[in-house]
């Protein structure tokens, strides 16, 4: 080969150099672009063929070597629509193939970048600085899974969220084993703390008294419920009185004259009937007539229990109408006829929230997104020490505005009732509450769920319930407010509502030769056959909120470019060495 050999080597390497400077040149323009990876050049020598002894150092070529398998450094934005690949993966994107009707249109390409400035457009597409949009998978709002499996173009609708009826609330708590009421403070005796029935259930109604206007009208009317020669036998704990009813003769306890000027109308029968009890030692017993016109038998004792027979049907065949049979209030008999407290009226409201706790509150909704806040309070209706089990009714508040004898709190649910552990015995694990009604507004069914161990009576020092989990499924119409990328790749769609719906997961590719993708404008890439095809993950490591910079580091480039710059001029040094022995052979012919 000769000088002529070395000239023509001499400019392989030029070329080589400049080719390497080049690459350089790039890589420092580009030290701020996001998401950009730098190329490096690898050199490689060519060799002549010649005998082993006669082989030279040969030519030099210069080629790209790729850094996609390079990460450059992520950092935090304060664009929530931003996002990193923390990885080898790339995002999804295509770019746009043009536009009908004001809209892009796709043509269903698929490129791939590492370039994360993502923002929404005026369509709701979500669209990187270099101008290519973000493709995922669906999401079924309804389940929140991921519907389908190949990658199509995201757009965010920024339409009213529907409201959603509530259907389901998760309700737990500890109702401690003994509940501190307001009547239990002040009294500070055994089973002041438990809900006195009796003071909330009219025994059987009695419309007599209800239609002569005993209490409506406010007048004291005739008494009509009674007969001469019938009787009343009514039966407090120990004490057991049989009242017999005459039209002559004067009232003398236990004979009442309904003719007598002192007991010839409803209230007073009641009242000879309670002042005579109380005499013969049913203390604080009372016997009345609410304020709805029903009679209203109430033991002094909460742990007594009331038997009545009722023999009376009165001048008009009314009578007192009582039910005949054993009412007790506290202890669950094994008959039908055991007190329940179905409801508490508004005439009453005071006397129940002094005997109960508590239960904590939550707002629901209805199917078009009516709110009602469902007040929720405890009563604890038995306990061992009482002579029975440790039991609990709910209520709700479910009529805040009812007056007189409408009904304000309801009971719901059966009997909640502890074993010695503090556990329900039977187990509960939800309570359903059908067609439920609040204030007015008709939320449908809902079902509190307690899960398998939700509910707990254990012993608390203050005697409150204290709820630990109290949350529900519905919600009000929600207005868009935002949208934003969180750590599992899953775009979120933020409403006034406070509602956060997931709409689409963001898909990464892998490729398991990364660095033969081929480079495009805009910083995506093109997968080649040396590449292989996409390896699609929906978990591939893109963090929200952050962007990754370049993976040039300029110290680095500086430091190529001067052995760039002192190779490039070495070579030329060749070529002018090179230059004057071909002088000097040609001066050799002179």
């Amino acid at each position: 080969m000769g000088i002529y050999g070395a000239l023509s080597t001499a400019v392989t390497g030029l070329r080589a150099q400049s080719f390497a400077l080049e690459n350089i040149s790039g890589n420092i323009a580009n030290s701020q672009t996001t998401g950009f990876k730098r190329t490096d050049t690898d050199f490689v020598d060519l060799i002549p063929d010649a005998a082993q002894k006669r082989q030279t150092a040969g030519s030099v070529l210069a080629q790209s070597r790729s850094t996609n398998n390079v990460q450059g450094d992520v950092k935090g934005a304060s664009t929530e629509t931003y996002m990193a690949i923390n990885g080898n993966g790339f995002f999804i994107v295509e770019p746009r193939s043009g536009q009908a009707d004001g809209g892009a249109t796709f043509a269903g390409a698929n490129y791939y970048t590492r370039r994360g400035d993502f923002e929404m457009d005026k369509s709701g597409y979500l669209v990187n600085g270099a101008g290519y949009y973000l493709k995922g998978l669906p999401i079924d709002p309804a389940t929140q899974n991921i519907s389908g499996s190949v990658p199509q173009v995201l757009q965010v609708s920024n339409s009213f969220l529907p409201a959603q009826q509530t259907t389901r609330v998760n309700y737990e708590i500890n109702l401690p084993q003994l509940p501190k009421t307001p009547k239990y403070q002040s009294s500070q005796t055994a089973g002041s703390e438990l809900l006195a029935a009796q003071d909330f259930v009219a025994l059987t109604p009695d419309e007599a008294a209800s239609t002569s206007g005993a209490t409506a009208a406010g007048t004291d009317a005739t008494s009509t419920i009674a007969a001469a020669g019938e009787t009343l036998t009514i039966q407090i704990g120990a004490t057991t009185r049989t009242y017999t009813f005459a039209g002559s003769g004067g009232t003398t306890m236990p004979t009442i004259d309904v003719t007598d000027a002192g007991s010839d109308t409803v209230a007073e029968v009641l009242a000879q009937i309670e002042a005579d009890l109380i005499a013969n030692g049913a203390t604080g017993a009372s016997v009345g007539l609410d304020s709805g016109g029903k009679i209203k038998i109430t033991a002094g004792n909460i742990t007594d229990s009331i038997t009545i027979t009722d023999g009376t049907t009165g001048s008009t065949a009314i009578g007192f109408n009582l039910t005949n049979g054993t009412y007790d209030p506290t202890v669950a008999l094994a008959t039908a006829l055991a007190v329940r407290v179905p409801a508490i009226a508004a005439s009453d409201v005071d006397s129940f929230i002094s005997q109960s706790i508590s239960g904590g509150a939550i707002t629901v909704y209805a199917g078009n997104g009516a709110p009602a806040n469902v007040q929720m309070r405890w009563a604890k209706v038995n306990s061992t020490q009482n002579g029975g089990a440790e039991r609990w009714n709910l209520f709700i508040l479910t009529d805040a505005a009812a007056t007189g004898a409408n009904t304000m709190w309801t009971r719901v649910g059966g009997d909640y009732q502890f074993g010695a552990d503090g556990s329900p015995n039977p187990p509960i694990e939800y309570t359903d509450l059908p067609n439920l009604t609040v204030n007015g507004v008709t939320i449908g069914n809902v079902r509190l769920q307690h899960g398998s161990s939700g509910l707990t009576q254990f012993a608390d020092p203050n005697g409150t319930a204290e709820v630990t989990a109290l949350s529900q499924n519905g919600y009000a119409a929600g207005e868009y407010v935002s949208v934003s990328v969180n750590d599992a790749g899953r775009v979120v769609v933020s409403y006034n509502n406070g509602q956060q719906l997931e709409v689409a997961q963001v898909v990464t590719a892998n490729f398991n030769a990364t660095n033969q993708l081929k480079r495009m404008d805009g910083g995506v890439f093109a997968a080649t056959s040396d590449s292989g095809e996409p390896i699609l993950d929906n978990g591939g490591g893109v963090i929200g909120s952050s962007l990754e910079a370049s993976n040039t580091d300029i110290s680095e480039e500086f430091t190529k470019l001067i052995v760039t710059q002192q190779a490039y001029a070495a070579g030329t040094r060749i070529v002018s060495t090179a230059d004057q022995m071909l002088q000097e052979a040609l001066n050799m012919v002179r």
